[in-house]
Order: structure tokens, then sequence, then C-alpha cells
């Protein structure tokens, strides 16, 4: 392996990255004013504060779905390989459920899945 290669990769990829988000400041259309500055929920104006605090077990709990959504994303593609990887497979999907087991007992333990 080249002794620049990763330095040349991490380069590249600053200045798409870069390039892209500069291309996107100018030429993205602009015209700000007081309407399209107002904060607003489902086209209806807010009443009261718009920043406020929201407790962080909803933030666990919405982690908590994507990790389990994600898993369901998984068990397709493994389900159409099985019958030909064979018990590889099978230990390989055992392993990933074990991790999510534990996942799921550690929320549990935690007291992250109540609700309050």
């Amino acid at each position: 392996m080249e002794p620049y290669a990763l330095l040349t990769f991490f380069l590249t990829a600053v200045v798409l990255v870069g390039g892209a988000i500069a291309f996107a400041y100018y030429a993205a259309p602009s015209a700000p004013g007081l309407v399209k500055s107002e904060p607003y929920e489902c086209g209806i104006p807010t009443e009261g504060p718009t920043w406020i605090q929201f407790h962080v077990g909803y933030y666990l709990y919405a982690i908590i779905y994507l990790i389990f959504d994600v898993e369901t994303v998984f068990i397709y593609p493994w389900a159409v390989v099985m019958r030909e990887i064979g018990l590889t497979a099978f230990i390989e999907i055992l392993i990933f459920f074990t991790i999510l087991g534990l996942g799921l007992l550690y929320a549990w333990k935690k007291n992250a899945l109540t609700w309050e």
C-alpha cells in the first residue's frame, strides 16, 4: 500500500465534501424574510416559547426504536441467502440477535423503555 494513500483519501474527501457544501451555499436560492424566519408546526403558527427542552427519554426511546428498525432491514437479505450459505449464516444471525438481545436487556435494566 502506498504510504500516502490514506492522506490522499482524506484530502479527496475533504475537498469533495467542502466543494459540495460551498456549491450548495452559493447555488441555493435565498429570499429571507420575517414570514420565512418564523417557526411553525405543521403549517400552524406556534403559541408560546418555541425553544423548549425535551426530556432525554424521548431521544433514548427513538434511538432504541431505530436500532431495532434497522435490525429488520438485515433480516430479509439474511433470509434470502440462508439456504446458500448454510450453517455459517445461521451462526452469524444468532450472534447478531444475541448482540441485539443484550442491547435490549441493557435498555430494559436501565429503565430506558419506561415511559414517564
